[in-house]
């Protein structure tokens, strides 16, 4: 940060040079300091700046203390100068854009609109809301600076917002018009530039002649090479987007911005080193927005985890989750390279680090600022980050379904050269869970139905924007559902090669419309039409339904919390029969297996709960009364299956759980499951420690994994000596090792 005692030397030195200062040293503007910075001119600029903090007027001082980055200063100033001229809207506005380069976007919107309420038609006011709600990929940034640009069609900045919006919705064609136009404004327009550098990037081609324009203007903008960085990031570009935040930092060490988003960006990529330096380096000069204050204290948290290579594999997990997680992680994760090896008929160039966060603000910090996801899992590149299932309620987050997803992002970014659209990568992504299981099929909510209901979705050539700059609550969500929805419709209707076909396409920067064109043989509108007819004609029965399903649904809970059963049963019936699919809460299924259990048939309480399985029901308490209805039946290997779901949802503080899942698998000779499922009883550090260690000692002595066997059942014993389960169990042992000749 400068200091003023600073800044006297740099005044006389840009005197003394007579280059253009001396013009402006006696009553300089705020637009004279910042046409020198423009320039690259930052001696001079600075100097300027200091000019500004020596005269009587608290709003030039305000600026010149912004220039200078004496942020706190120039804060206390605005507020002088608002407190003096409460009509001035342009003071608000200034000082509004002061906070929002400052990340205090809530305070920045509050001045905004008290510049509008000071004056209607203040074209920089709306801009100003419009920069906030970009910061937050909001939609109504479109509205704002399109209202801006109405009041003042010659705004630079706005027809830059406008540019940069327009290549956020992968609309490059909208994205130069704007930038042009800035352009035929103001020839130094340097964001248009980088924009349009950005847009040749994108289309793999050269952006050398928009640079070179850009370097001309200002050596030293090293926030031009950001904005590209921004645009390739924002498009899972990461290691491009990398090398752009150098570049960016080479032009301008200072820019603390584009370090910070270094840092952030190598994290992504799986480093430490360095994107602590970095982090550091930004926070320590005053840049401490939450990514970067909030980035330092996950590599701080780091020291918390344990770290596993395998061959192909990084695994990183917390040491107090660790080793009960890794077999689950690992089974998954080994299965999903295989599937997908085989599907793309690839491999992948490195390993793959898997990192799960136990503390969901951790991973939500890993998405900071990354539009579009879900907020389960996220894949840059080669590295997957994802909440542990400790960190999200039980029955709420099915994290085998999350790395299976996430997994398909790692072979599609990697075949595609990180070139395919959102749309299809998340859409692939989702058909793909429904591919590996049939219960983590793409779900019909009810959103998703309010949204069919009325008509809500996208053309496929504009799916993207459902995801990157969402205009209604929950439109990301089913802009998932639509995506995953179209690609089930291509296999359906084609095959699974068509949608291999459609990579291999995306991977050759196609856009969205030629690669529906050329791969299967119509235009977008024509896809549009034909899709929605099928997807109508599978789920128009529920979305048709829909207001009578949530009447009787109401009546269902009424009838059934009076204990008027009988006819809860029936309203139940007819409940599941107008929404089979729906199995969140207050759902059919586990009303018609409690009425059922009340009347004394154990069928067909089995029978609703079954159901509620096959559906995708994901609630752990539920799912264990299914398998104790199985087991009770004779159904051993469904309890076990059913129990085995569990694990994919919520394996974690469950003691009986492994402990029931074990007994069944040695039952029924599954023996390395049953190893697994006594050791994650272990893990879990068991008031029965030395119970726990002889019912893994009998597993692997039912696998004759001798050595193992002896070093658990002698655990067993040091835990409880007289335990004479365990004494019987040793003898067999002894028994059963073969002597060694002496």
């Amino acid at each position: 940060m400068i200091r003023r005692w600073a800044l006297t030397a740099v005044l006389a030195t840009a005197m003394s040079a007579g280059s253009g200062l001396a013009a402006v040293a006696a009553a300089p503007l705020p637009s004279d300091c910042a046409k020198l910075r423009l320039h690259g001119r930052r001696t001079e600029a600075l100097a300027c700046y200091q000019s500004l903090t020596l005269t009587a007027d608290p709003y030039l001082r305000a600026e010149g203390d912004w220039g200078l980055e004496l942020y706190q200063d120039a804060t206390r100033e605005f507020r002088t100068a608002v407190a003096q001229a409460d009509k001035n809207a342009h003071y608000r506005v200034r000082w509004g854009r002061l906070l929002q380069e400052r990340f205090n976007d809530k305070d920045a919107a509050d001045l905004f609109t008290e510049a509008l309420q000071r004056d209607a038609r203040n074209a920089e006011a709306y801009l100003g809301l419009a920069l906030v709600s970009a910061d937050g990929f909001d939609s109504k940034a479109l509205e704002y600076v399109t209202r801006a640009l109405a009041l003042d069609p010659k705004l630079i900045e706005a027809h830059e917002l406008l540019a940069n919006l327009a290549l956020e919705d992968s609309d490059p064609a909208q994205a130069v018009k704007e930038a042009d136009a800035a352009l035929a404004i103001a020839p130094e327009a340097l964001d248009a530039m980088a924009i349009r550098a950005a847009v040749e990037l994108l289309a793999d081609r050269s952006p050398d002649a928009w640079i070179q324009q850009l370097v001309q203007v200002n050596p030293t903008y090293g926030k031009g090479y950001a904005l590209i960085a921004f645009h390739l990031v924002i498009n899972r570009r990461y290691d491009e987007g990398v090398a752009y935040y150098r570049k960016a930092i080479d032009r301008d060490p200072r820019l603390w911005s584009a370090r910070s988003q270094l840092g952030i960006n190598l994290m992504r990529l799986g480093q430490e080193d360095e994107p602590r330096q970095q982090l550091e380096m930004a926070y320590n000069n005053g840049y401490r927005d939450k990514p970067t204050a909030n980035s330092l204290k996950l590599l701080d948290s780091y020291k918390n985890f344990t770290v596993i290579k395998n061959a192909g594999t990084i695994l990183k997990l917390d040491k107090k989750e660790a080793d009960l997680l890794q077999p689950y992680i690992e089974r998954v994760l080994t299965r999903a390279i295989d599937t997908y090896e085989r599907k793309y008929k690839m491999k992948l160039p490195g390993p793959v680090q898997v990192e799960v966060y136990p503390n969901h603000e951790d991973f939500a910090v890993r998405t900071d600022g990354m539009p579009g996801l879900g907020a389960l899992g996220v894949t840059f590149g080669e590295v997957v980050a994802m909440d542990s299932p400790s960190g999200r309620k039980p029955g709420s987050f099915n994290w085998a379904s999350t790395l299976w997803h996430e997994m398909d992002h790692v072979f599609v970014l990697t075949a595609t050269h990180h070139r395919v659209p959102r749309w299809f990568a998340e859409g692939l992504a989702v058909h793909e869970e429904g591919q590996a299981s049939s219960r983590w099929s793409n779900r019909l909510t009810p959103d998703v139905v309010v949204a069919l209901k009325e008509k809500k979705l996208l053309p496929i050539a504009q799916l993207d924007r459902g995801f990157i700059r969402p205009e209604y609550p929950g439109q990301v969500l089913i802009s998932y559902y639509q995506a995953g929805r179209i690609c089930d419709y291509i296999q359906s209707r084609w095959n699974t090669d068509k949608l291999v076909e459609m990579v291999r396409s995306f991977a050759e920067v196609r856009s969205t419309p030629d690669v529906i064109q050329q791969a299967l043989g119509m235009a977008p509108e024509r896809f549009d039409e034909e899709f929605q007819a099928w997807l109508y004609k599978d789920v128009g029965p529920i979305v048709n339904s829909f207001d009578e399903w949530r009447t009787r649904t109401k009546n269902l809970v009424e009838l059934f919390n009076k204990g008027q059963y009988d006819d809860a049963l029936k309203e139940g019936e007819a409940v599941r029969r107008l929404y089979p699919q729906y199995v969140d809460d207050l759902n059919p299924y586990q009303f018609l297996s409690e009425i059922e259990a009340a009347r004394g048939n154990k069928p067909g309480a089995l029978a609703a709960l079954a159901d509620y399985r096959k559906y995708g029901g994901e609630n752990p308490a539920t799912l264990k009364k299914l398998a104790s209805l199985q087991e009770e039946s004779g159904r051993l290997e469904e309890a076990a299956a059913t129990l085995d779901d569990i694990n994919d949802i919520y394996p974690v503080n469950d003691e009986d759980l492994h402990h029931r899942l074990g007994d069944l698998w040695l039952k029924q000779n599954n023996r390395p499951g049953a190893i697994r499922e006594y050791a994650a009883v272990v893990a879990g550090h068991p008031l029965d420690k030395a119970g726990a260690l002889y019912n893994l000692a009998q597993a692997y002595f039912a696998a004759q994994l001798l050595d193992k066997a002896e070093q658990n059942v002698l655990a067993a014993l040091e835990a409880a000596p007289g335990y004479r389960p365990a004494q019987r169990l040793l003898l067999q042992i002894e028994d059963a090792t073969p002597r060694r000749p002496r």
